[in-house]
Formats: structure tokens, sequence, C-alpha cells
């Protein structure tokens, strides 16, 4: 293991371990124990007894955190010219259909997420290799396969991430960034939280959520009370 840089060990010193903290104080402190010259993300880690292996409980799902995510989101619209207009409104950042499956071909994914209407997906599926290992590919369950273009892109403009449990049973999310108000941390938490424990398998037995963590680029984890996230203060 690399040895802890100075900034690292006073992160490290200030978080204790051996403790749970409430959802308020942690978000306080990640705040605190942050040392980048950047503007670092805030990430939730919630590790969920499920089995993703198996379908009934599988945990995906969309949420429009109340404070954004603090990052500039490039939305890219394939669509037909008749809905280019309404994308172009809406605020996307890239239009079109062809030009733009020949450039994602050719290695271009420079783009956060892709909407598009569900004529188009035919050819998008020429690109599914590209896409899906970078959870780019639209889907209908998360709402980028719509007919609604400009609600989609205002939405995903104004904060709205989709979260999936990965294989080891954890969703990770960037919840916003370390310059926010410890309170709009919190709130962005609490939001996330809540529609994690909505999606609760029915085949589930046994403990749901087993742990929550929050952190910082580069900082220590955090271990957040989960029987107490609710009453953020």
């Amino acid at each position: 293991m690399s040895k802890l840089t100075k900034n690292q060990k006073l992160a490290y010193a200030k978080v204790d371990s051996s403790r749970q903290y409430k959802l308020s104080e942690a978000c306080s402190l990640v705040k605190d124990i942050t040392y980048t010259k950047f503007d670092s993300s805030v990430e939730l880690s919630v590790r969920l007894g499920v089995d993703p292996r198996k379908a009934n409980q599988m945990v995906r799902g969309v949420v429009t955190l109340p404070h954004g995510t603090g990052k500039v989101t490039r939305v890219l619209v394939l669509c037909t010219p008749d809905k280019e207009a309404e994308a172009k409104e809406a605020g996307a950042d890239f239009v079109g259909l062809d030009d733009y499956i020949e450039k994602i071909k050719g290695g271009w994914t420079d783009i956060d997420v892709i909407i598009c209407t569900p004529s188009v997906m035919a050819k998008i599926g020429a690109i599914g290799r590209i896409l899906g290992p970078r959870g780019l590919m639209p889907n209908p369950k998360t709402g980028t396969v719509t007919m609604e273009i400009a609600n989609a892109v205002k939405e995903v403009k104004a904060g709205k991430i989709d979260f999936k449990v990965d294989k080891q049973g954890i969703v990770h999310a960037a919840i916003g960034k370390v310059s926010f108000e410890a309170t709009q941390i919190a709130d962005n938490a609490v939001e996330l939280l809540n529609s994690i424990i909505k999606l609760k398998p029915q085949a589930l037995k046994g403990t749901y959520i087993k742990s929550i963590f929050i952190s910082s680029t580069m900082s220590p984890g955090i271990n957040i009370d989960s029987k107490s996230f609710s009453a953020a203060e």
C-alpha cells in the first residue's frame, strides 16, 4: 500500500472508523476531510442484502436529486429530424442521428447521457456494444427512450440520475459536490435512499440495507447509521 500523504493522514484522523454517524454529521464531516484543490464529487455507497444474480432481486431506478449533482451533464439526443428542434430548445448539447452514430462507431463517447425516441432504437442497437459497457445505452426504464424528448432532457439537466446495484450488491451514486452546503448533500442523500428503499425486492429475505458510506474524491468513507438516515438535520 502506498504511503498516505499529509492531507490524507489528517482526513483519516478526523474519521472514527469504529462508529456510525448521523447523516447530518457525515455530510458536514465529508466536507471537512476533503483536501483536493478541485471541487470533489460526493458519493454515496449503499450495500444491499440482495443477490444481483437473481432477476427478482435486481435493484435499479432513477431519481431526481433536489439540488442536482453539481456536474455539467452532456446530453446527446438521437432522433428523427422532426424532434431535433424540441431537443435543442430543451438544452441538449448534441442532436442528430446517423452522423452521431458514425462518430460513436469511430470511438467518440464524450457524453454523459443519451436520450432517444423509440423509433431509432433499431439503429442504436448497432452500437450497443460500445454504449453498454459505458452505461450510455438508452433504456425505457430510466426514461431515456421516450417521445417526450424535452421533458427527458430537462430532467437530466436538473439532476436526474439512474442507479443500479452492481455485482457486489452495492449501489454507487454521485450525490453532489463538496462545495454544496452540508444540508444540500443530506437532502440529496435522503432522496436517493428513499428511492432505493421503495425498490426493495419482494423476494428478499433478511436485511435490505446493510451499510451506507459517504465519501468524496480520495477521502476515507464515513459510515452512516442506516437506522436514522431519514432524520437529516
